[in-house]
């Protein structure tokens, strides 16, 4: 049961923790690494399982657990926190506490009854599709060489562009970023992305089966586009990624289809 991988894998449930912690002191600026960290275990766990032979079902069920507190609540925590925040008010100093104000000064109107507003609830929908799109990833046998439905980490990073680019980049208040982090914006692209997880959409696996060119030319052209993404749109390449991603999987499967 404690086996290395095993490990890896509640690491990968800590991390998660530690994102939400985070975001709850008002911290978006370091859940997103927390996340970030999550996934880097997530990733080492099924490596050193396939190595240590250790793949077994309770390593599936032990991953799937995790992702959710990680790639699941998490995400949908830090966009809660988000979606209450006063972005002119973090802007005009840059002070964490007062994301974290907002968000407690928020929950409070909810249990006093003083405050109505709802939107920011919509960032439960991560968690709540999160939890059918792992669970139906544990029993579907055809997703061992490619994905059907945005895998969680990818809807994960996604999301997590918003505070990073927040967080980050040089930005000033205007009405551009008023229309970019309004609560009622951001509850429809988590929602919509979200729901992402769930519908049936072939997606191409990014793990490469040769080092050839041949039957992995999309994943190089994916890769080159993707570098030249980070070095010119830095924090916002991270949403863009996903967005190729799945651009490059409708153009793969629409080929398919002709053939």
């Amino acid at each position: 049961m404690f086996n290395l991988a095993n490990l890896f894998t509640a690491a990968n449930m800590i991390s998660g923790i530690a994102a939400i912690l985070f975001a709850f002191m008002g911290r978006i600026d370091l859940a997103p690494f927390a996340i970030v960290l999550g996934a880097i275990f997530d990733f080492f766990d099924g490596f050193i399982a396939r190595k240590l032979k250790k793949d077994g079902d309770l390593g599936k069920q032990l991953d799937s657990l995790a992702d959710m507190i990680t790639f699941g609540l998490a995400p949908g925590m830090v966009m809660l926190v988000l979606m209450t925040a006063d972005i002119e008010g973090y802007l005009l100093d840059r002070h964490y506490e007062v994301i974290r104000y907002d968000f407690f000064a928020y929950l409070e109107g909810i249990v006093q009854g003083t405050e109505t507003y709802a939107v920011p609830f919509f960032a439960l929908s991560v968690p709540f599709f999160a939890l059918f799109r792992l669970a139906k990833f544990n029993i579907d046998a055809r997703q061992t060489t490619q994905f059907f439905g945005l895998p969680t980490p990818a809807n994960t990073l996604f999301l997590m562009t918003f505070p990073l680019v927040l967080c980050y980049s040089e930005i000033e208040y205007n009405e551009t970023i008023e229309l970019l982090f309004n609560p009622a914006l951001l509850s429809f692209v988590t929602m919509a992305m979200s729901l992402l997880m769930v519908i049936e959409v072939p997606l191409f696996s990014l793990k490469f089966k040769s080092s050839g060119w041949k039957s992995n030319e999309v994943r190089f052209v994916f890769l080159l586009i993707s570098s030249v993404f980070i070095l010119i749109f830095k924090a916002w390449s991270i949403a863009l990624i996903v967005i190729l991603y799945l651009i490059l999987s409708l153009i793969v499967n629409k080929r398919k289809n002709e053939i």
